[in-house]
């Protein structure tokens, strides 16, 4: 009878553990199918790509080309809602600001294969960035991380151990668990497995970073995004928007656009004295531990 109930108990742990693993990625991921639009609708010029991180996953990417052949390349990593689809409007703001772009798919959103976790978004991101560097052959002094919001997360991993010239949080958070403290209070912050720690990383990442935040934000504080900024270890720049956490690059107006084009453009000295990132291993770094936003091979460049 001891045996039994112990069996018994093992498995309503074992249940109870998977329905919180299965209750935190709902919680955090909500990707869509549906492709809305694409970069042709704003008359880009664009390839469709595909790309394969190290553990087998189809990632779905654009590549958008700068009008200049050598242009600062942008690796957008999206948010936490929709697809790539749903940013068409910052490829063309991106564009209008002189970037090459790769953005990319997470695992599970658009046509992209496979279920999104945080280990498996940093093998997204790295396998973008190998693209770039062994297809198009783009230097680490040319790369600018970009991330929006949850995408933020995979940008500052991506730049604490692989170079880049530059990096751009735009409506990053400082943790997971400081977001869950806010969205679900009751929910013990001990039993999240998912972390996207930018608030312990920044610290050690020394190239120039961006900060885009609106202080009207309706979803990651904008006390977050003055931490984050305080914590960078590199030199830095804050940029206030406008409006809610979605639209907030839309009511800035001009202002996003011009945040983004004099970013990139106050890089040009640091690429002519050649990276100053963090990394050494040509930006293939390690495959990672472990918009709309939601609360709860080709010719070179």
């Amino acid at each position: 009878m001891k045996a039994h109930a112990l069996v018994w108990i093992a498995l309503t742990a074992s249940l109870l553990w998977i329905f919180l693993l299965w209750f935190e990625g709902a919680m955090i991921y909500f990707p869509s199918r549906t492709i809305a639009a694409h970069p042709g609708s704003y008359g880009l010029p664009w390839e469709r790509v595909w790309l394969t991180a190290r553990d087998g996953a189809r990632l779905r990417a654009w590549f958008i080309p700068a009008t200049r052949a050598a242009a600062p390349v942008m690796l957008c990593l999206h948010g936490n809602g929709g697809n790539l689809s749903d940013r068409v409007e910052k490829m063309r703001i991106f564009h209008a600001a002189g970037a090459t772009q790769l953005w990319v798919d997470w695992r599970g959103y658009g046509e992209s294969s496979g279920r999104p976790s945080e280990a498996g978004l940093y093998c997204d991101a790295q396998a973008a960035r190998d693209w770039l560097s062994s297809v198009k052959g783009v230097p680490a002094d040319r790369l600018v991380l970009y991330g929006e919001s949850l995408g933020a997360g995979a940008a500052v991993e991506l730049a604490s151990r692989a170079p880049a010239a530059g990096l751009i949080m735009d409506g990053g958070f400082t943790s997971v668990p400081d977001m869950a403290r806010l969205v679900l209070p009751w929910f013990p912050r001990r039993l999240i497995s998912s972390r996207f720690d930018n608030f312990a990383k920044l610290p050690g990442i020394k190239i120039a970073t961006l900060f885009l935040h609106s202080p009207q934000d309706d979803i990651v504080p904008y006390a977050m995004a003055k931490r984050n900024f305080a914590a960078a270890g590199g030199p830095k720049s804050f940029v206030d928007l406008q409006g809610g956490h979605n639209a907030g690059f839309l009511d800035a107006g001009e202002a996003y656009g011009a945040a983004i084009k004099n970013f990139l453009s106050s890089l040009e000295p640091v690429r002519r004295r050649g990276s100053g990132a963090q990394g050494g291993d040509g930006g293939r770094g390690r495959a990672g531990r472990g918009g709309a936003e939601r609360a709860a091979s080709g010719t070179p460049p």
